[in-house]
């Protein structure tokens, strides 16, 4: 298991940390199998989108927006609208892995997504699979 730490800079954002995981992966020596990627937050999430043109990150952002706008709820701390756009999201991904590489589309990208920022934020890694050659 490995622990990625990352620094969010607002209240909503998207962040792309794809290579970060693909750097751990390749000091696992891991040819083939799956990599899990949770976060143990409650109004944080992780997914996989497009990252190949920024807009669909903000447009991402202002629909969860739309969907959980913060108002009109009852949790004290004010950040409802944080823990239900965590939910609809989720708090892990699952990537096979060939070739000594996480499997990903063409535009995808794998992403925290931080809905009660700025904090420092875990992500966890776990990986299963074949330590045999990268084929």
């Amino acid at each position: 298991m490995y622990i990625l730490s990352v620094k969010t800079s607002c209240r909503r954002e998207l962040i792309d940390i794809t290579s970060q995981i693909q750097a751990v992966l390749t000091q696992t020596a891991l040819a083939t199998g799956v990599c899990v990627v949770f976060i143990p937050h409650t109004t944080a999430a992780v997914t996989i989108n497009e990252n190949a043109d920024p807009a669909v990150k903000s447009d991402i952002l202002l629909g969860l927006e739309r969907i959980a706008a913060q108002k009109d709820f009852r949790h004290r701390e004010g950040n409802s609208d944080a823990h239900l756009s965590a939910s609809l999201l989720g708090s892990s991904q699952m990537i096979p892995i060939q070739k000594g590489a996480l499997v990903l589309g063409i535009w995808q990208g794998i992403y925290l997504a931080e809905f009660d920022g700025p904090r420092t934020r875990q992500v966890i890694l776990a990986f299963s699979g074949d330590p045999g050659v990268n084929q």
